[in-house]
């Protein structure tokens, strides 16, 4: 129903709104809670068994970060007497808020619930959570000043190696795409400290990275690695250029996706951490594996040829096509 998906929508721009605008702790929740709240009918609105277990999962997660973060808050109004979110000064709410922060969008070691929940969505849906989902967390993050540094070094680097590794044996699509937000995810909490605008950089890229890779499935109507070697017959004009779009997502030069990471290197090296910029380096090669393995899989296996396959592209909806265009235009060529 068409007024039901409207205020979803609604419900999804608001809470995120609510919780950019907001700068007490307690309206910043609500704004959580509202955002969590509008995407579990969206997620569970296929009635099948995986996409109910998905939301479940995600319910159970959001609502589990979600009281940390009101239990963080309450304690540092206790301690300190204060709501306000830049005013956090105490070292116990202030870890706490930000490990409920790193639960809220996947960051390793508490990711494990975001690639078994993407995995029961369908693309669209999945697009929403691995982007606009992202926004409301990463607002609070960028707010709380003076958080313990260790912290978000460990988790950044924890995010980028779990993001490698993971996504290596996968064959399903969502999953890998779930490992590589969790690896970039990473690169940006371990700039967060140093350079904010950066962090903000590599979120903006991410996105549009994010959505050209997932309209490209979509239009593909792929969800494994098989049903993509068989791609070159049902869009051979997107098959040449998904390649480009996925070593984008890999961070190789000279496309989009190096730019963040050739920032954070080198800021990452100004701060005298090159041991941290090497691992962090070293472990943007597992990812690159795996989207080298899409690649493959898409570009250089022959499918059996047959017409009915060849038929679909040419009668695509026009309204995937633009956007599409426009995302992975800018996925290739921003740098």
């Amino acid at each position: 129903n068409p007024y039901i998906l409207a205020t979803l929508l609604f419900g999804l721009g608001l809470g995120t709104t609510i919780t950019f605008a907001s700068s007490h702790w307690l309206l910043a929740w609500m704004g959580l809670e509202i955002n969590t709240l509008a995407i579990i009918p969206l997620m569970a609105q296929h009635h099948h068994p995986r996409a109910v277990e998905a939301t479940t999962k995600y319910f159970l997660t959001q609502a589990t970060a979600a009281a940390m973060l009101l239990f963080a808050s309450t304690t540092n109004a206790w301690l300190t007497g204060q709501w306000d979110i830049q005013q956090m000064s105490h070292p116990f709410p202030l870890t706490l808020i930000t490990l409920a922060l790193a639960l809220k969008i996947g960051l390793a070691p508490m990711h494990t619930w975001l690639p078994e929940v993407l995995q029961g969505l369908d693309l669209t849906t999945g697009l929403v959570l691995s982007t606009w989902q992202k926004l409301a967390p990463f607002a609070l993050l960028l707010q709380i000043q003076n958080v313990n540094p260790t912290i978000l070094v460990t988790l950044g680097l924890a995010s980028t190696l779990v993001g490698g590794w993971g996504g290596l044996n996968q064959t399903q699509l969502r999953k890998v795409l779930a490992y590589s937000s969790i690896a970039h995810l990473g690169w940006m909490i371990l700039i967060l400290q140093y350079s904010p605008s950066l962090t903000l950089l590599a979120l903006l890229t991410y996105f549009v990275m994010t959505f050209s890779t997932f309209l490209v499935f979509k239009l593909n109507k792929s969800t494994s690695i098989n049903a993509l070697a068989i791609s070159w017959t049902k869009a051979p004009i997107l098959t040449s250029l998904i390649p480009l779009v996925l070593l984008s997502l890999g961070g190789l030069p000279p496309l989009t996706g190096f730019m963040p990471k050739w920032l954070i290197l080198q800021e990452l090296a100004k701060q005298d951490l090159a041991p941290l910029a090497t691992l962090a380096a070293l472990s943007a090669l597992l990812s690159l594996y795996f989207y080298l393995r899409i690649s493959y899989a898409m570009t250089l296996t022959m499918s059996p040829n047959n017409l009915t396959g060849v038929t679909p592209w040419r009668f695509s909806s026009p309204q995937l096509t633009l956007p599409l265009a426009i995302a992975t235009t800018a996925t290739i060529s921003l740098l």
